[in-house]
């Protein structure tokens, strides 16, 4: 159960401790212990991680400066912090400060005051009080005692997800069970305050996946107690949150309770449903429409929801969910995706397609977050925007699997990659691979700079592609990603007019133009 002020006040550390203001708040739930040492409101802000904590201070900065000490007891009150403990006092200061006990009333925050006693320490304090909240003998209680109670009567219930329903019904507690990627695979709910998507998305956003130590992490959503951990089952890792729908459980009771359910899952032999969302996206990557049709509904995937097929290499995970789970809030479309090492695969949907009020402007939002999404060093994302039903996605996965691995060489200044880049890099592939006479054709439109000696041709050639291919035909841009006078550039265009025979930037000329230097650039990397 919750540990409160009051019972922090039992413990023998604060056995000579007098409350001097704030009577009202020693029921308060204490879930944390801090040492303050601030000079300033702007100080102890930054101790404001958590809640509900009890701040332990000697008030040694500002020991003679009670307009300092008035000012960190308003803000330790805005804070929502449990209590402040002055301890040394006598020692330190010399005595509290009536108006620094009037303030702390006015401001309904505990003042507590723990005289100067050479046996008794705050590191004493800090230790008995982290005791009390996470190793108290309230393991016992019923919570746990009824949990073991539903979740053990196999005589009664007939599956692993009916006793941990009942148990969950007969606590008040939820509980959702997640894949590696995130997907809920259980849910039990028993109480509608927070939706379980803002709870999931929050819990990404303070990376509970990344907690360490024996207890689970607390998620604040909304004003709703969640605590996370990462759970084995089967050998395969998931992640579980419980909801402490009452605020009524202290940390070690959740992960008490966490350890029951997990020992629950194997004494049931419970084997979780599989994740169908990242089945569905696996399906398109490996080109199975027809899997992927069949998963679709189970999914929750409409056929014209899909927005958006995406890759993005090299993507830091827990970044990466910032952003995306942001960008599910602020445009009210929806993300599924799964992680293969470095690979992050996904699919963008517009869930309102279906009822007719689609976003239209959907496309250009996708286009934002990717741009988004590449501004970490080394990320480079792939996308096909603006597909055509389940048969497009597929294409779309194919066309990216196809091509993500040599695009980046052909447009090596690139982050975000379209189907536009990708096709004429799949394009240029075939080509590559058939040879013959078609790729003949395109490789003699540049054989006019073998004609003036290898290092001008080459020289000349190498401005071409950079302008072509990396600039979108800049002269400006082409100087700066060459390193070279603008002048410079402007000379080379000139000379490859006159070399060409013909107008670069022409409508006619380019298309033929863009795959030749393109094939050339593939050329240098498979060969």
């Amino acid at each position: 159960m919750k540990v409160t002020l009051k019972d922090c006040l039992e413990l023998s550390a604060f056995s000579e401790a007098r409350v001097l203001a704030g009577q009202s708040g020693l029921a308060r739930d204490v879930r944390n212990v801090s040492v303050l040492e601030a000079t300033s409101a702007e100080d102890v802000k930054l101790y404001k991680g958590e809640k509900n904590q009890l701040l332990m201070t000697g008030f040694f900065a500002v020991r003679d400066d009670v307009d300092a000490q008035c000012e960190i007891v308003r803000q330790a009150a805005a804070d929502m912090h449990a209590a402040l403990a002055v301890f040394h006092v006598g020692k330190v200061v010399k005595k509290i400060d009536e108006r620094v006990i009037s303030t702390a009333d006015a401001e309904g925050l505990p003042l507590i005051e723990i005289p100067y006693n050479e046996d008794v320490s705050c590191a004493q304090a800090i230790a008995q009080t982290m005791a009390k909240i996470l190793y108290s003998d309230n393991f016992s209680n019923r919570l746990i005692s009824n949990t073991i109670f539903h979740l053990l009567n196999f005589e009664k219930y007939s599956d692993f997800q009916s006793a941990v329903r009942q148990a969950a019904i007969s606590n008040d507690f939820q509980i959702v069970i997640l894949s590696e990627d995130f997907n809920p695979i259980l849910q039990v709910e028993t109480r509608h305050r927070v939706p379980i998507t803002d709870a999931i998305n929050t819990g990404r956003e303070r990376q509970a996946e990344k907690q360490s130590g024996d207890f689970y992490t607390l998620v604040d959503v909304d004003g709703v107690q969640t605590y996370w951990g990462p759970v084995n089952i089967d050998g395969e890792k998931h992640f579980m949150f419980i909801v402490d729908n009452e605020d009524s459980y202290s940390a070690a009771d959740m992960t008490k309770l966490a350890e029951i359910i997990e020992l629950a899952m194997g004494m049931w032999k419970y084997t979780p449903d599989r994740d169908v969302k990242a089945d569905f996206i696996k399906a398109l990557i490996r080109g199975n429409k027809s899997l992927a049709y069949s998963l679709k509904d189970e999914a929750g995937v409409g056929t014209d929801e899909i927005v958006s097929v995406f890759m993005g290499h090299n993507i830091d995970k827990g970044k990466a969910l910032k952003i995306m789970d942001s960008f599910e809030k602020d445009e009210d479309l929806h993300i599924i995706r799964i992680q293969e090492e470095d690979e992050t695969y996904g699919l963008i949907l517009d869930e309102k397609i279906e009822e007719g009020e689609g976003d239209p402007e959907a496309k250009s939002k996708c286009a934002a977050l990717f741009d988004r999404l590449k501004e970490e060093k080394g990320v480079k994302i792939f996308h096909v925007t603006d597909v055509d039903g389940i048969e497009g996605a597929g294409d779309a996965c194919r066309l990216i699997s196809e091509s993500w691995a040599f695009v980046q060489n052909v447009f090596p200044y690139k982050k975000v990659f379209t189907k536009y880049e990708m096709a004429l890099v799949s394009n240029c592939i075939n080509i590559q691979l058939q040879g013959g006479h078609v790729k003949r054709n395109y490789m003699k439109l540049l054989d006019v700079f073998k004609t003036i000696g290898e290092n001008k041709g080459r020289q000349l050639q190498e401005t071409l592609e950079t302008f072509v291919l990396d600039a979108g035909m800049n002269s400006g841009r082409t100087a700066r990603i060459m390193n070279i006078h603008a002048n410079t550039v402007q000379y080379r265009l000139k000379r490859i007019n006159e070399l060409l025979g013909v107008e670069v930037t022409g409508n006619r000329v380019i298309p033929g133009l863009t795959i030749a230097l393109a094939l050339k650039r593939l050329e240098r990397v498979v060969s």
